[in-house]
């Protein structure tokens, strides 16, 4: 028996299932349109269902519109005849997807679909199968030779469906105008989640923890502050406790450069006028920004009347998974 040769066959299926894709951009037509249209006005969910391999392309399918501003689920057409059926309510669209387009457990529930008056989308290779004609909107796959060299396992048919579905939730998507900020909501536990979502309030040292000295106090008296609250700075403020500015490692280096005494001079003398501020809702992605584009560590945050009320430096935004 000869060695099997393993990237030839993989550079075949890779190949035939590429010229299936690139085939799907022929197939588009008005029928794309108004599935899109169907979609984008529905009042309801967008309900997403197929059998076997169809159905895992679907789940995704479903999963995908869900995160980006298309509200969906899968329904599994087998448990849609055993009460499933339910689940769906004519202010839903109904997206099936079928090969053949003549699967028993899909065709099985159309005539009910149809009865409720709930929208039907369908995804075949088949336009005029019994799916296809039933349904509101007919995507064609147009897929004619499966990677499989039996041509039995679905490979290219369920790629473009998948494809296909992506081309339907991203035209939604963008006619929807969702956002990156949208899509965060829909995704808090990942890194973009923390990014967007997260605010300067949730991550900033606030009250006690706040580096302060007021304007007048000895540099010497200043240093121990910055060591007490261990952020790498301390603010000066005035009198009424507004901020005047900002002492940080930096300037202590140029203190130490120029000979400065460390007993005898005030922290006006060597401190930051002013420093950068943030507001306590500005997102903490805003503060990495003004950090790298300023070069700086450390961000006071202060409130309407110039107080400081907060402060937080590059190490806070890394532990927050910011960075």
């Amino acid at each position: 028996m000869s060695q099997p040769d393993f990237l030839s066959s993989a550079r075949r299926t890779i190949q035939l299932e590429a010229e299936a894709v690139s085939d799907l951009v022929s197939h588009l037509d008005e029928n794309f349109i108004r599935a899109c249209e169907l979609m984008f006005q529905c009042t309801g969910r967008i309900i997403v269902t197929g059998m076997g391999k169809s159905g895992h392309i679907g789940k995704k399918i479903a999963a995908t519109l869900a995160s980006t501003g298309s509200p969906s689920f899968f329904v599994h057409p087998g448990e849609a005849s055993h009460g499933d059926l339910g689940m769906i309510t004519s202010n839903d669209v109904v997206i099936a997807l079928s090969n053949s387009g003549e699967t028993a457990e899909v065709a099985t529930i159309i005539p009910l679909l149809k009865r409720m008056k709930a929208p039907l989308i369908s995804i075949t290779a088949n336009a005029d199968s019994t799916l296809s004609t039933a349904s509101d909107a007919n995507l064609h796959i147009g897929v004619e030779k499966e990677a499989c060299p039996l041509g039995l396992a679905p490979t290219s048919s369920t790629t473009t469906q998948l494809v296909l579905g992506d081309a339907l939730a991203i035209a939604l998507l963008e006619a929807r105008g969702f956002s990156a900020e949208d899509f965060a909501f829909s995704h808090p536990g990942g890194s973009l989640g923390r990014k967007l979502l997260l605010k300067v309030s949730d991550i900033m040292h606030a009250d006690q923890d706040v580096p302060e000295v007021e304007s007048g106090t000895l540099l010497q008296e200043a240093l121990l502050e910055v060591t007490r609250k261990r952020l790498g700075m301390t603010t000066i403020v005035d009198k009424d406790g507004k901020l005047l500015g900002i002492f940080t490692d930096g300037d202590l280096r140029r203190a130490l450069d120029q000979n400065v005494d460390l007993k005898t001079t005030a922290i006006d003398n060597v401190m930051t006028r002013k420093g950068t501020t943030v507001s306590s809702e500005a997102l903490a992605a805003e503060c990495l920004q003004i950090m790298e584009a300023k070069k700086i560590n450390a961000l006071i945050v202060t409130d309407e009347s110039n107080r400081p009320i907060g402060a937080l430096n590059m190490h806070d935004l890394l532990k927050a998974g910011v960075i």
